[in-house]
């Protein structure tokens, strides 16, 4: 069943401290699953020197060293992958399917650094004089903190570890409260692997005051943090006052447009189902569809079609298709946008309603005839909540779906390549999927723009987020 929840703090595990604890939720039954230790400035101060230590020997093993251990802990996370995926729909509340696709997920994250480290070329620069050699190389940048959200308790957290570990550095992670015990299972996994004491440390406690303290340690180097555009902003502010490189993955508000010429039908499959994956809690979840007119009931008649076939329940249950939402926040926040947006004249098509059973469980909701006033329309809902108005054309379509300040995701529906080039082109996003919604794989690189934050997590840019260059030159005598 569930997990043994603990510090992990220099090979050691805490399980009890003197800086508190709190409970850990069920969201399908809301009952405790069990109690979480916190981290005092004592456990900060012993995670921050175990860091400090290891960093002087783990930056020193070579990439074929670091990747093989990497390698051995993706084969211990797909050997317990049933086991870590309970561990995640109990937390988490996703259904048990999803599950195991993350945990298959971040294990390819593992693998993914643990050849491309093996990759991290420098260069070679021609030089002006004679027995003047020029070279760069990369190297670790420095023990690491990351900060990791509650949606994807383990991708999110792969994305992070794989590559500090691959690149050399130690890493401090504080995963969400509310999602412990998928990352603390991870962690396991590279233990078991072989990983040297102090290599990954990861801690829980009171969010602010954990994050202000390591990144204000002169220890950390680097940040990376995915999460909310206000508390990025806050730590982004931090790490710049005390000039550490940060990677920021923040909030989106994906639009996604249907030109008049796509295959409707598919079209609304597609864009429902991966609205509804993780219960819509996903950063680049498709919320705001800019669809052409000639082509607009006809798309919600097959979206709706779509959801209404879809079953709420608990992860576990055989029937369920959609989960519930991970806690009592995300119930309310959603239940009072669509509020507002059905006080400002939108067309409810389906849902609005919290199931009566345990559990935070929502009925998806579609509507239509969006107003832009509405607060759902700019404030990004992370629900099962489907967002529809009509658009006259292609340029329209562009101009609404760069409206807002976000920038993470974008997606368009479209049979003609004339079109395709200009959303490419146009769409001010970090990453696009077109006739599909496959955004983020660990070989390609995935961030934001504008106020979606800044750096890029897998592919070649995510190992490269966590070195530093440095340029030598040499006069041979």
């Amino acid at each position: 069943m569930y997990t043994k929840l603990a510090l992990l703090i220099d090979g050691k595990w805490i399980e009890e401290t003197d800086a508190g604890s709190e409970p850990v939720l069920n969201p399908a039954t809301e009952q405790p699953l069990a109690t979480l230790p916190h981290a005092g400035k004592a456990e900060l101060d012993r995670a921050l020197a175990a860091a400090d230590k290891a960093y002087q020997s783990w930056s020193r093993t070579s990439a074929y060293e670091r990747g093989q251990i990497l390698r051995r802990a993706a084969d211990l996370i797909r050997q317990r992958v049933d086991k870590i995926a309970t561990v995640l729909t109990l937390e988490e509340g996703k259904t048990f399917a999803e599950a195991k696709g993350e945990i298959t997920a971040a294990a390819e994250f593992f693998d993914w650094f643990a050849e491309e480290c093996r990759r991290s070329y420098g260069r070679i620069i021609p030089s002006r004089l004679p027995n003047l050699s020029l070279t760069v190389t990369q190297e670790p940048v420095g023990p690491v903190a990351c900060f990791t959200p509650w949606n994807f308790p383990a991708v999110t957290p792969a994305r992070k570890i794989a590559p500090a570990l691959a690149a050399g550095c130690t890493c401090i992670i504080k995963p969400a409260e509310e999602t412990p015990g998928t990352t603390l299972e991870l962690a396991r996994a590279l233990v078991d692997a072989g990983l040297p004491d102090g290599v990954l440390n990861v801690v829980f406690g009171v969010p602010g005051d954990v994050s202000e303290y390591l990144i204000k340690s002169p220890v950390i180097r680097k940040i990376s943090f995915t999460g909310s555009t206000p508390v990025g902003r806050h730590l982004s502010k931090l790490a710049g006052e005390n000039l550490k490189l940060a990677t920021m993955e923040l909030g989106g508000h994906a639009p996604v447009i249907v030109c008049k010429d796509a295959d409707i039908p598919k079209a609304a499959e597609i864009c429902m189902a991966i609205k509804l994956r993780n219960t819509g809690q996903v950063c680049t979840s498709p919320t705001r569809f800019f669809v052409e007119r000639p082509v607009y009931e006809s798309f919600l008649e097959h979206a709706k079609a779509y959801v209404d076939k879809q079953v709420v329940g608990d992860g576990f249950e055989a029937a369920t298709t959609v989960g519930p939402v991970a806690n009592p926040r995300r119930v309310a926040a959603i239940t009072e946008l669509i509020d507002d947006a059905l006080s400002h004249s939108a067309r409810l098509v389906t849902g609005g309603e919290r199931l009566n059973r345990a559990g935070w469980m929502l009925k998806p909701t579609i509507l239509a005839d969006m107003p832009d006033s509405a607060k759902a329309m700019s404030q990004e809902p992370f629900g099962p909540l489907a967002l529809v108005q009509p658009v006259e054309d292609l340029d329209g379509a562009l101009a609404k779906a760069n409206a807002l300040p976000y920038g993470l995701a974008g997606y368009a529906f479209t049979r003609s390549d004339v079109s395709a080039c200009k959303i490419k082109e146009r769409l001010a996003v970090g990453v696009i999927g077109i006739n599909q919604m496959v955004v983020t794989i660990p070989e390609t690189p995935f961030g934001g723009v504008k106020d979606s934050g800044w750096g890029r997590e897998g592919g070649i840019e995510g190992l490269e987020a966590y070195t530093v260059k440095k340029f030598v030159g040499h006069l041979h005598n």
